[in-house]
Formats: structure tokens, sequence, C-alpha cells
């Protein structure tokens, strides 16, 4: 390996820790929203899409502040990309956590950990070389 090689390869490690620190923001900010809305008296599953609405925005101002130097000027269009991919990355992980806990009876406080070695580094990867691309 070239030493060009590896200075690459350690940049794209160090910009997926930057992006697991964003993910950790995006989990607070999440479960705030999420938890103050049920307070308020909000039904849970419109709890849970507006959650999720604020925690990609959050991601996505990160993301484009911390993590990903991106080319695209179009805002708009910048941001319903980072939406898509975190909406097939929670797709895939609701399709997964169903999978794991109903049929492959793993316990339903695994199954999420689980998901994470599947989601997070996908959602990295649509982040980096499509949303922010």
């Amino acid at each position: 390996m070239t030493k060009k090689n590896k200075a690459e390869l350690w940049a794209l490690a160090i910009q997926f820790i930057k992006f697991g620190i964003v993910g950790l923001s995006n989990t607070a900010v999440n479960f705030a929203v999420y938890y103050v809305l049920l307070l308020l008296g909000v039904y849970y599953v419109i709890a849970t899409i507006l959650a999720f609405a604020v925690s990609v925005i959050n991601a996505f101002f990160w993301s484009s502040k911390f993590v990903f130097k991106s080319k695209e000027k179009n805002l708009p269009k910048k941001l319903a990309k980072v939406y898509i991919s975190y909406g097939i990355t929670f797709l895939l992980s609701m399709g997964t956590l169903i999978l794991m806990v109903d049929v492959l009876q793993i316990s339903e406080y695994i199954a999420p950990l689980i998901n994470l070695c599947i989601t997070v580094p996908l959602n990295f990867l649509l982040n980096r070389f499509w949303a922010f691309l």
C-alpha cells in the first residue's frame, strides 16, 4: 500500500468517525424531540415521524459543516438527498428489525444494536458518495 493510499484510507476512517459523532447527536436530538412530543400528547407515530424529520435536519447541518465537503451548491437538492439516504436506511432498519425479532427470534434489545452494524455504514456510504457528492 502506497503512502498516498494509506493517507486516503486514514482520511476516510476519520470521516467515518466524525459521521458517527454526528450520528450520536442525531440520536440525542431524535429522542429529545420524540419524548417532548409525547409529553405534549402527540401520538407516538406522529412523534416518531417528526423526530425523524428534525434529526435529519440536524444530520444535514452537522454533516455539511463537520463531515463532508459537498460540491453540490443546490441546498434543497442536497437536503432532499440526505432525507432520501436517511429514509432508505430507516426503512431498511425497520425491516431488518422486524425480521430479526419476529422471525429470527433475536432479542428486541439486541436487534437494534445489530441493526446499527448494517445501517450506519450504509448511511455513511449513501451520504459520502451520493448525498454530499
